[in-house]
């Protein structure tokens, strides 16, 4: 974020569409006043006046300012009344905040990304920005998890981002006209499927779901540096003045909320 903006300036937005992911899982697609540059993997403010705000990371490809996506789960008193919105409602932005991803580390390499649940929507930005690249990395291949069939988001994009990239679906239950892969995620992650040597893995998902994927990565032996996670925990302010986020003495909404596992691999309670 520029030093000179004041971080606490709300940016007004349109919400103008707003789609249905799953049960509790929707989209939101905002046109801000003016455009909202940002990188993938950085997250902003969203407020809804006179409600209250929340961090979420976009969604949308950065090469897009202009028309951001946000994909929320309902799960609290701002989620829910955001979820009450209809196309026309005025809401706000703060932000961008957190580092990204240096896509350009990744380039002459193969992309894995390791998603669980609602990891998906930062990893759709990821995704979209390396795709829209593709002949630069060696491969992108991308294995994401859900709890069951019904809890799987952007249903709808996945056979079309089949024809850009090799993307293996799994899911913990499902019933017999499921297709898929049955299993966490870290079954789609085997050995003769991965060259180490030359793969950059990013993990995002839910804390348990990171912890596990992180360590069947270091089994298949890619180095922690090559290990990429995005900690999008207990963020809250975007600017390190509540310290809900700090991870010893990392701030994740400015440190991060990249990181390589490099960095948080020696630091306590990661997890958590």
């Amino acid at each position: 974020m520029n030093p000179m903006v004041n971080p606490y300036q709300v940016l007004p937005a349109l919400l103008e569409e707003v789609t249905i992911e799953t049960a509790a899982i929707k989209s939101f697609y905002l046109r801000p006043e003016r455009p909202f540059d940002f990188k993938c993997g950085q997250f902003a403010a969203l407020t809804v006046p006179g409600v209250g705000e929340a961090p979420f990371a976009m969604a949308s490809s950065a090469s897009h300012p202009e028309r951001l996506k946000f994909t929320v789960q309902r799960a609290g008193y701002m989620t829910e009344r955001l979820h009450a919105l209809s196309p026309g409602a005025r809401l706000g932005l703060r932000g961008p905040f957190g580092n990204g991803f240096n896509v350009a580390d990744y380039y002459g390499r193969h992309l894995l990304l390791v998603v669980g649940g609602v990891g998906f929507p930062p990893a759709r930005a990821l995704l979209h920005t390396a795709v829209a690249q593709k002949e630069r990395f060696l491969s992108i291949r991308m294995c994401y998890g859900a709890r069951s069939p019904e809890d799987v988001v952007y249903s709808d994009e996945i056979s079309a981002l089949r024809k850009e990239i090799q993307l293996d679906l799994t899911v913990d239950s499902a019933g017999e006209t499921w297709c898929e892969s049955l299993g966490v995620v870290t079954t789609l992650l085997q050995t003769d499927q991965i060259d180490a040597a030359q793969t950059t893995a990013v993990v995002i998902g839910p804390p348990v779901m990171m912890k596990f994927a992180t360590l069947k990565l270091l089994d298949l032996n890619l180095a922690p540096e090559n290990i990429v996670l995005s900690m999008e925990r207990k963020m809250y302010c975007g600017i390190g003045q509540c310290r809900h986020c700090m991870i010893d003495h990392l701030f994740i909404c400015k440190d991060g909320p990249v990181f390589t596992y490099a960095e948080l691999q020696n630091l306590p309670d990661i997890w958590e």
